[in-house]
């Protein structure tokens, strides 16, 4: 019986595929245009059989009707698209929710919500790229202010370890706390990590070292504390985020190995010199601070190999010595602060005539010991652009007492790397024709860095 059926059902496929030929040579034969099935259709190529049979089934207009077609057997619907990953995710924010306090996020992961994808705040589906399940590919809890239910910390284990599908997880402003669950390691597609604002205690996470996806840091404003590993430099990662917390020591030599574009080191108790190794960042550092920690010593001559940088913040240290003639070649430079230090000397015409400092930008050198101002940054001084109130510069009114000045210079080391401060590794511009375009009083667009100085801020790559 089932030979017979099977032999009943290869005579009715080969009929209807004879005639559906049959009547295409006909076709042929009257116009001489189409020169096979698909081309009748419109059709520039040959589809797939499922989209020809569709196409084929909603004919119309003012085509001739199609002859009578035998009874063939109807397609076999395909089986429907297993969606484990979305349902295995809902399970856990679900669980979640119940172990925090009621908020407005968490409030509506909930049974009665069917719409996991679009009705669970914070939360950003996708489809899935080995097997084109939708899943959850991303949290966003920023400023959430979540907090648990017996005690307002909030441990990772239990939504971050469970979720293996995510490419993003920011929880800015919030109370979680404890350690990074090493699960993520194993999820493929992990590429934003944001813990900032949260609880974190201890030293800098080694799972954060491991991660070989990352590419997006944010640990800014937690208690973390210790050293900061070189092995962080080694990583590839486009945004480094580590401000307001309380690391301590030098920063690594291997510093300038990493190809990040945005670094925050401010606000915490670094000490030594900045790295030489900072000029082997010239081809990706865009914008960098130093701000607010305890650095010391001279400027390195290799800062001047930052052709890209538009940030360079040291402000707020106890760094020393003159400018370094190299700062000339910073010629992307919008925002170049090197306030409340111990520098000296004069400020060089050099960096004044910087395009981006000139037109749209800011020169801050206020709380220093400089004693002299080229003639061309009277120009920025009286548009604003340059400060340099509070130093030892004769005639200029806010100044430094004679007295505090003369203390300095009794007490001022020379750097030890004196004879590099005067090396520019940058074709000179001296005997150069000046720009003479007025300078420009809008100013620039607020970097990227400073807004990490803002706890609440949300960030994104």
């Amino acid at each position: 019986m089932r030979k017979t059926k099977s032999l009943s059902f290869q005579f009715l496929a080969i009929t209807c595929v004879f005639l559906l030929h049959f009547q295409s040579i006909i076709i042929h034969a009257q116009d001489h245009i189409a020169t096979s099935e698909y081309e009748a259709l419109g059709l520039t190529t040959e589809p797939k059989r499922e989209t020809l049979e569709i196409i084929i089934g909603g004919g119309g207009g003012s085509s001739p009707a199609p002859s009578p077609e035998p009874n063939c057997p109807p397609p076999q619907t395909p089986p429907p698209r297993p969606t484990f990953r979305l349902a295995r995710a809902r399970r856990v924010l679900i669980e979640f929710a119940k172990t925090v306090k009621p908020n407005k996020i968490t409030a509506t992961w909930i049974e009665s919500n069917k719409d996991t994808c679009n009705q669970f705040t914070g939360i950003l589906c996708g489809t899935y790229p080995t097997d084109g399940q939708r899943a959850v590919a991303g949290l966003d809890l920023n400023q959430g202010r979540l907090s648990g239910k017996t005690c307002d910390n909030i441990p990772l284990t239990g939504l971050l370890d469970k979720l293996e599908e995510l490419t993003f997880f920011h929880v800015n402003s919030n109370n979680f706390s404890d350690k990074i669950p090493t699960q993520i390691l194993k999820f493929p597609y992990f590429y934003e990590l944001d813990l900032s604002n949260n609880k974190f205690v201890g030293v800098f996470p080694e799972v954060v070292i491991q991660a070989t996806n990352l590419v997006f840091l944010d640990l800014r404003f937690n208690n973390l504390q210790g050293p900061i590993p070189s092995d962080l430099f080694k990583k590839d990662l486009d945004v480094i985020f580590v401000n307001n917390n309380k690391f301590t020591g030098n920063l690594p030599a291997n510093f300038g190995s990493t190809p990040a574009r945005y670094l925050t080191f401010a606000r915490n108790q670094l000490t030594g010199e900045i790295p030489r190794s900072i000029g082997d960042a010239s081809k990706t550092l865009t914008e960098v601070l130093f701000l607010g920690n305890k650095f010391e010593g001279c400027l390195p001559f290799e800062i001047g190999y930052l052709k890209k940088a538009t940030v360079f913040d040291v402000s707020e240290n106890s760094l020393t010595g003159p400018i370094p003639a190299s700062f000339g070649c910073l010629e992307k430079i919008q925002f170049l602060n090197l306030a409340t230090n111990k520098f000296y000397g004069t400020v060089p015409e050099s960096v004044c005539v910087l395009p981006g400092i000139k037109n749209n930008g800011n020169l801050s050198l206020s709380n220093n010991y400089f004693t002299a101002i080229d003639p061309a940054c009277w120009i920025l001084l009286k548009s604003k652009i340059l400060d340099v109130s509070n130093n030892c510069i004769p005639g200029l009114p806010n100044q430094r007492s004679k007295k505090d000045c003369y203390d300095f210079q009794c007490k001022v080391k020379p750097c030890s790397n004196h004879q590099s401060l005067s090396y520019v590794p940058c074709k000179t511009r001296w005997g150069a024709k000046q720009d003479t375009a007025p300078v420009s009083q809008e100013m620039a667009t607020e970097p990227v860095t400073y807004k990490s100085l803002k706890p609440h801020h949300r960030l994104r790559m």
